[in-house]
């Protein structure tokens, strides 16, 4: 490529670029443009619906209903504020928006962008102070569809809380005065109301509506509450007192302590907040009432309650008092006798101190429940406590008494298998004297030539391991725990030495038997010298080899001798 062309792309690609920016900051204006615009006309249809019609055609409706000098005042009030807000306020907001056209016409979008945020915010304002206005003179225009409505409503409400009342006079005999006087207040209201509505004292009025309103909403509310008041307060409560009273006397001549219920105290304060419920039902108060009754009425419930629960209570206390005596009694004797053996049984058995510490400590244990239970009698039969809390201490008790008596049976188990140790030891020592016999009348059993050497030593050990047992068991006192070890190395050397005597005279009967079946191949010189060989171990009291050497020496001629041979002494 020339140098020429280059330069002409180069222009090109500069001429393009130009063009591009200016067309991107061209539709970026003219999008700015458009939107200050659009802010613009927002905010001249905002200023021009500042003042309405409404406005006008309420003050006009005014006029005819003024009657007396304080609506006059009002209504000449009215009129300076609508006077401001058109001849003064509209108009400064006028010329704010002409100072913005100026400003977009001059492009200078940053002053422009500061005085409309102004100018919203003065719309907004004056708006406000203007629907406020509206509203304020509307109350007076529309306060008689307003109030006659609501007069209506409450016309209805009143005549069916009037009709429940005279339907049923006698559930509100304690509160006919005032209740009765309370509806010639409404009616007086109702009256006050239309005198006020053909005077137009139409501020007059909405206190007078709002006076009638609150009246019927507390009649409405003593129509729905006062009835179950007057049940609860008079009829309820009295009677579960007098039940409660009943059942307190009755438990108390049975022995039962209920002062820690404080029954006379609280049956007093119930008295006293009964009456102070009943008197501010006189005057048409019921607030809080029903729950205060409610509380009342559980709480003695909640009593009755605690009267079942301290008469369940007595029962587990008296059989608690019946079990625990009876039991602590029976453990008492057994750990007292055990108590006074300790010695003799720790002298029999060598044990030392730490494994005897359990019996004192169960001896201390139960000495201890003993007086933890004749002190809750004593507090019983005093009448310092209730049933409830001598039947939870009682179980405490119990529970004590229950673990104290495991340990006791455990420690009886300890001290009982010792002894059975000892009997066990004593009638293992004759069995095991049984089998060493059995060993002796097996070798005996049979004639040897020579008995072999590890049989008497076996036979050596497991006698002197008899010995041991014999010098244990004699000993004073008795160790259970080498008791048990000599019984049983005892036991194994006597089973050793009656194995190895079975076996001795087994190999040496099957090695003479052969020794005898191979001598009818003697011919044969190689069986002639195994049977030699067999021969004179069986002479010297080797009898596993005599039975190899014989067994070898036959098979040369007759394989299979040795299975068969075998089978012969199964």
């Amino acid at each position: 490529m020339s140098k020429t062309t280059f330069i002409l792309l180069g222009i090109s690609y500069y001429i393009i670029s130009i063009i591009i920016i200016v067309v991107v900051l061209n539709f970026i204006n003219k999008k700015e443009n458009k939107k200050y615009l659009n802010e613009i006309k927002n905010l001249e249809r905002d200023k021009n619906l500042i003042i309405s019609a409404s406005i006008l055609a309420e003050l006009n409706k005014v006029e005819p209903l003024i009657n007396n000098s304080e609506t006059n005042e009002i209504y000449k009030e009215w009129q300076r504020r609508f006077k401001v807000i058109k001849d003064e306020e509209v108009p400064k907001i006028t010329d704010a928006l002409l100072e913005i056209e100026e400003l977009f016409n001059e492009k200078k979008y940053k002053e422009l962008k500061q005085k409309i945020a102004e100018v919203e915010l003065d719309i907004c304002y004056v708006k406000t102070k203007s629907n406020f206005l509206l509203e304020e003179i509307r109350g007076i225009t529309l306060s008689e569809e307003r109030n006659r409505e609501t007069i209506t409503k409450l016309k209805a409400s009143y005549r069916e809380i009037l009709a429940k009342y005279n339907n049923n006079k006698e559930e509100f005999s304690v509160v006919n005065s005032p209740m009765e006087l309370q509806f010639e207040n409404v009616d007086k209201l109702f009256s006050a109301f239309e005198v006020a509505m053909e005077q137009n004292a139409y501020q007059e009025v909405g206190k007078i509506v709002k006076a009638i309103d609150d009246t019927i909403g507390n009649l409405k509310i003593v129509i729905e509450e006062a009835p179950s008041i007057i049940l609860m307060g008079k009829k309820l409560i009295p009677k579960k007192i007098k039940e409660i009273l009943i059942a307190k006397e009755k438990m108390e001549h049975e022995g039962f302590n209920l002062e820690f219920l404080k029954l006379d105290y609280n049956i007093e304060e119930a008295h006293k907040k009964l009456s102070d419920i009943f008197q501010r039902l006189n005057v048409l108060n019921l607030e809080d009432s029903i729950f205060e009754l409610k509380t009342i009425l559980d709480f003695f419930e909640s009593t009755e309650n605690d009267f079942d629960k301290e008469r369940i209570s007595k029962k587990i206390f008296e059989e608690y008092t019946r079990t625990i005596l009876v039991k602590v009694t029976k453990l008492n004797k057994i750990n007292n006798n055990l108590y006074q053996k300790l010695d003799d049984i720790k002298y029999s058995y060598d044990l030392s101190d730490e494994d005897v510490l359990v019996i004192e400590e169960i001896h201390n244990d139960l000495k201890n429940i003993r007086e933890k239970y004749d002190e809750i009698i004593e507090i019983y039969r005093s009448k310092q406590s209730y049933f409830a809390k001598l039947a939870k201490e009682m179980e405490i008790v119990n529970v004590k008494l229950t673990k104290t008596e495991e340990r006791l049976e455990k420690a009886l188990r300890t001290i009982g298998s010792l002894k059975e140790d000892e009997l066990r030891a004593r009638e293992q020592l004759d069995e095991i004297k049984e089998i060493l016999i059995k060993s002796k009348e097996n070798i005996r059993s049979y004639k040897l030539p020579l008995i072999p050497e590890n049989y008497f030593v076996e036979l050596s050990e497991a006698s002197e391991a008899v010995n041991e047992i014999i010098i244990e068991l004699e000993n004073t006192p008795i160790s259970i725990k080498i008791l048990n070890t000599r019984v049983d190395t005892a036991r194994d050397l006597v089973l050793k030495v009656y194995n190895t005597s079975k076996e001795v005279v087994k190999t040496a009967k099957m090695a003479e038997t052969a020794i005898i079946y191979g001598n009818r191949y003697r011919i044969y010189k190689e069986v002639d010298d195994g049977l030699t060989k067999a021969e004179n171990y069986f002479y010297k009291g080797n009898f596993k080899n005599s039975l190899e050497n014989a067994i070898n020496a036959i098979n040369i001629v007759e394989p299979g001798i040795h299975k068969r041979l075998l089978e012969g002494y199964r």
